[in-house]
Parts: structure tokens; sequence; C-alpha cells
């Protein structure tokens, strides 16, 4: 395997690896894309989100001057521990990093790197204070919540609600557009396009009060979550409220009996409702391909773009077809981490260090999937002659008007009503029925003057009961 510094590769091609080329597809051919999500979930973020747990921690202890001589820092000093986090940048990344090179340990880097800034604010005498009483996992557990919860709801579920949005407006322009259903891939009963579409709406729209509703947990008691040094440091402190307020003044929901490591259940619960989310958008997706197939969709050419490098006339359906693939690797990943970090091995293994560094993978791959449906709803237009002339071809969807209309009038002692489904299902099945074949057929049954009239007027396109209504609910 030829290292970076290797200038040919043994197939004599020059070697990539040593140039500033990305390797997946979120930090290369799609970075613009995923890039809100780098200052949430990358690992400088997650690095900056441990400065932040560190100094609130130190700040928080001051506060609650849980040791003897302990007291508040100054209104000057508190906001210099704070412009550690804030003005983290590249200078100070790459410092850390070579802290980090030097410790082999992340978040003993951490540690020493707020060390060093303490000095300056007159704190050097409070240098034991970083990190105290903490396992690494204190600080993970809490920088890895704050930064899916902000990404979720800073960057995902905007996005996500976003595209809901534009499902509901097509569905509700819409919403009188008599269409040909197809249950089985079979014509069937008519509806309007804008129900259809609102019925994506309207369930993603409950996915995403579910992520809504979504609890971030997370602990800060020791090693084995026992508080043991905590108790034998000060044993006459409250360290259950001192945790439970510090993780909750940080926004999180408090988790006060965990292992050495905070249960990752919400990871899982959260991971399971974006999955189930992404699903829907899927079906979404290869529904509007099928009926871009069929003409009921025109896609709006793009100035300028090949819709196909050897046919001309062909504008491909690639946003909904991108969506797709990027949908199902975002779900193999979090499907991938929900099954992982319910698990430890006792008190702690390592699992879930490297499964936690795919998290804005998964999202990534999911924002994607969500920018690339934006894209390909803007690019649609309905083609309603095609919807209409499609319904004008399958009359024979009105049989189940008409059955269902005698069975009605047998129920009110008309005569003449016997077996409506079998009369109905001898006339249309295995061919085509045209108007006036079933207009006649009607007029021959000996419906009630009211009955017969209303299946008179109806034709397939009319035939959509309080489809427009129910698609304005959503």
């Amino acid at each position: 395997m030829p290292s970076a510094a290797d200038s040919t590769l043994p197939s004599g091609r020059r070697s990539l690896a040593a140039t500033d080329i990305a390797l997946g597809p979120l930090d290369g051919r799609y970075r613009v894309d995923a890039a809100p999500l780098v200052d949430h979930l990358s690992e400088a973020a997650l690095n900056r989100n441990r400065l932040h747990v560190e100094v609130e921690w130190f700040l928080h202890l001051t506060e609650q001057a849980v040791l003897p001589g302990l007291s508040p820092v100054n209104a000057e000093q508190r906001d210099g521990l704070r412009s550690i986090v804030t003005g983290f940048g590249p200078e100070e990344i790459a410092e850390l990093a070579a802290i980090e090179r030097e410790t082999v340990h992340d978040v003993k880097a951490v540690e020493y790197f707020i060390g060093r800034c303490l000095p300056a604010l007159g704190l050097e005498a409070l240098t034991p204070l970083v990190h105290f009483a903490c396992t690494s996992e204190d600080i993970n557990n809490l920088a890895y919540a704050l930064g899916i919860r902000d990404a979720v709801r800073e960057v995902w579920a905007p996005t996500a609600q976003r595209v809901v949005d534009q499902i509901r407006e097509l569905g509700e322009a819409h919403a009188e557009t008599p269409m040909l259903s197809r249950t089985h891939g079979q014509p069937a009963t008519p509806t309007t396009l804008g129900k259809e579409l609102a019925v994506f709406a309207h369930r993603l729209d409950r996915q995403l009060a579910r992520i809504g509703r979504q609890e971030y947990l997370g602990k800060i008691n020791g090693a084995t979550g026992t508080f043991a040094a905590h108790v034998a440091a000060a044993p006459a402190v409250d360290w259950l409220e001192v945790s439970r307020t510090f993780v909750e003044g940080l926004g999180l929901t408090w988790n006060p009996l965990t292992t050495q490591i905070e249960s990752h259940d919400w990871q899982a619960e959260l991971y399971a409702d974006v999955a189930r989310f992404n699903r829907i958008l899927h079906n979404f997706c290869t529904d509007v391909w099928s009926y871009i197939s069929i003409g009921y969709f025109k896609q709006i050419p793009v100035a300028g773009a090949t819709g196909s490098s050897t046919m001309p006339h062909k504008v491909n359906p690639i946003r909904f077809e991108n969506a797709e693939a990027n949908l199902e690797i975002a779900n193999g990943l979090l499907d991938t981490l929900a099954a992982t970090l319910v698990t430890s091995r006792w008190q702690r293994d390592l699992t879930d260090s490297s499964s936690q560094r795919n998290v804005g993978v998964a999202l990534g791959h999911g924002l994607l999937a969500l920018n690339n449906v934006a894209k390909g709803l803007r690019q649609l237009d309905v083609a309603g002659e095609t919807l209409a002339d499609d319904l004008d071809h399958n009359w024979e969807v009105l049989g189940e008007a008409i059955q269902t209309v005698m069975r009605a009038e047998a129920i009110a002692g008309t005569p003449g009503m016997d077996n409506p489904y079998e009369r109905l299902k001898e006339l249309t099945r295995g061919h085509r029925v045209d108007e006036a074949r079933l207009r006649e057929f009607v007029g021959e049954l000996g419906l009630s003057d009211g009955a017969e009239g209303r299946l008179q007027r109806l034709t397939p396109g009319s035939y959509i009961g309080i489809a427009a209504k129910l698609a304005r609910r959503a």
C-alpha cells in the first residue's frame, strides 16, 4: 500500500493521496449541501463542544462552591473562559491537534488546552479544577448531545420542514385536480393529485413532530456512574443536584442513572424517527418518479443541462433518483447506529466512540437527499391534459360507484338490485367500457330517479368524493 508521500502507484499512475482531495462525497462533490452540518458534527465542532462542557463545568463548580476555598470567578474571568469556546478557530484547532498528538487522547488534550489558557486569566491556581472528577465520557456524552441536538434543530429539521411545506403547497395548488388512482398498479377509484400529495405531507409532518419532541439526554457522574470520586473529594455536597442543574443548564435532559456511558437510548430513538421520515420521503420519491414516467408530471428543462449523454429528448428525474440513493445510505447508517449504540459491554466499551463519529455522515446523506427533493419539486409541472385523458380512457372505474348505489337502493327497497357486484364485474372486468355503454347500463338498472340522475352525471373526473377537502386538511 503506497503512502501519501508516494508520487506514483504500482499501476504507474500518479498518486492523488498527497493532494487535498476528499475521499467521501460529502466532503467532495456534495460539500456545499453537507456544509451546514460541519459547525455541529465535525471533529472540530466536537472539540469545541468539549471545550464548552469543560468550561461550563469549571464555572458551575465555582458557582456552587463545592470545595473549601472555592468561590465564583469574576465577570472578566468568566467572559475570558467562555471566549475559549467562542474564539475556537483554525489556529486553536491546530494547537489542540498538536496537544493530542502528544497525549494520544482527545479529551485529555482538551483539558490541557484549557489549562494553558488559565494563567492569562489569573486562574492558574484553579488548573486542578479543569475536568474535576470527570471521566472522558462525562464530557463526550454532553458534547455529542449538544452537537446532535443543534444539527437536528438548526439544520436538518428546518430543511426537512421546508421540503414538507413544498409538498403541501403543491398539494394545495392541485387539491381539485382529478387523477386516476392506481392500486396494485391497476386503474382504480379516482382521487386528486393534491390529496395524494397531502397524504405524504401529513405522514412526514407526524414524524417531524415526533423528532421535535425528542429528548437529548446527558450525564455527568464519574467513571462508573456512582459519583465515587465526587463524594471522596467533597462528601457533604449534594452531587446529584449539582449534576442535574449542570446538565439541565446546558439545555439537555438529565439522566441520573448510567454506567460510565450515557446509555444512548435517546440517540436510538432519534435515529429511528429520522430513518422513518427518510423511508416515507423515499416512498414519495418513487411515487413522483413513477408519475413522471407515465406523464402526469412534466419536468421543466434547466437551461444548458444535459438529460442524457446520447438521447437529446430526455430529461431524467435525477433529483429524485439521487434522493432515493442518499436516503438509503443515510438509513443504512442510522439503523446501524441505533442498533449499536444501545449496547455496551458491562460498564464501558469503545464501540460507541467510532460509531458516533458517523452521525454527521448519516445526517449529511439525509440532508443531501432533502436538497435534491427540493430541487426536483421546483422543476415539476403538472400535465393536466395527460391526467384528464387517462381518466377519460377508464370509465370502468365508475363500477364501484354504481354497485355501491345499487346496494343502497336495495336496502331502500328498490326492486331489481340483486347481485350488484357480480353484475358490474361482468360488465367491466377484463375489458374497457366507454362512456356510452356505461350510461346505457345505468339506464337499464331500474334505479330510483334520484340515484340514476346522480350516476348519469358522474364522470371519472368528478368521482373524487371529498378528496379536495382532504387535500386542504394538510
